[in-house]
């Protein structure tokens, strides 16, 4: 039986790739941050997956999560660092800290989960899946903070990928469109707070741009693909004799890719500012 450790698998695409994989065979290592959400996860799994605590950004808690699963399995087939945060606003009136915050736990928390965990995948020639996401091709009015660490990652991915090379250890990176999770409705929620915390002088400059993300963000809840289409991929990218270094999942994700690699830098501002946020 294959093994693999999922992060951030408490709701959306990793609790779903948690279930797929577990019903595909898989021992599942399901990495949570609350109690309460590994409860949930032994519930909906009928107690056939692990839950383990495990904090991206907390080195004791990542430290303590990899001694537990060596009590467990002498090494893993699979790591999906799937754990991550969407932080977003105008750069001109960001909060650094909200900057350093999204940074923290989407790199650099990816790579301290794969440093602790690549031990127990070397003996196993085992798989890295790094979940990026299209806006790590495609950088959007007031997702830059967002986009940035998934631009980030693209090159983490590579780079690990070429460094892991004379082990046999492939590294996959995912790009996926618009996928139906909680971060919908969490991202209105955070639109309408952003606009109250705005000064008069960064509503005056940026409250329509932000009206119209909202506007775009409260259209897409419930029409993007099912989180169990990521976790389909999550599979191939496990178990391909000769995985792809990168997938791109849904449409959406795939006519961004052709926008951002075919049109000239001007074409696509055009396109995203008229089409996607309503601006001028």
């Amino acid at each position: 039986m294959k093994t693999v450790l999922i992060t951030g698998a408490s709701t959306g695409i990793g609790e779903a790739c948690a279930l797929w994989l577990q019903d595909k065979g898989y021992r599942v290592f399901a990495g949570v941050r609350k109690d309460s959400d590994a409860e949930s996860l032994r519930e909906k799994s009928k107690g056939r997956l692990t839950p383990v605590l495990l904090d991206v950004v907390d080195e004791v808690s990542i430290r303590e999560a990899a001694q537990f699963i060596l009590t467990q399995t002498p090494q893993l087939d699979g790591l999906v660092n799937n754990a991550g945060i969407a932080v977003a606003g105008p750069l001109e009136f960001l909060p650094l800290e909200e900057l350093r915050r999204v940074l923290e736990v989407n790199v650099i928390g990816q790579v301290a989960v794969t440093q602790a965990f690549l031990p127990l995948l070397r003996p196993a020639k085992g798989r890295v899946v790094l979940m990026s996401s299209i806006s790590g091709r495609v950088a959007a009015p007031m997702m830059g903070p967002y986009a940035a660490s998934k631009f980030a990652l693209e090159a983490i991915g590579d780079a690990l990928r070429r460094e892991l090379k004379p082990w046999a250890i492939e590294v996959s990176i995912l790009e996926p469109g618009n996928i139906q999770t909680p971060i919908w409705s969490k991202g209105v929620a955070w639109g309408e707070e952003l606009k109250a915390r705005l000064s008069p002088e960064a509503t005056r400059f940026y409250g329509r741009a932000i009206e119209g993300i909202l506007n775009y963000i409260r259209g897409q809840e419930g029409r993007g693909l099912h989180p169990d289409e990521v976790a389909r991929v999550v599979e191939q990218a496990l178990s391909a004799t000769r995985p792809k270094t990168r997938y791109l999942i849904g449409r959406d994700a795939k006519a961004g890719a052709l926008l951002a690699r075919f049109l000239p830098d001007q074409w696509v501002d055009r396109f995203i500012a008229g089409r996607r946020f309503g601006q001028q």
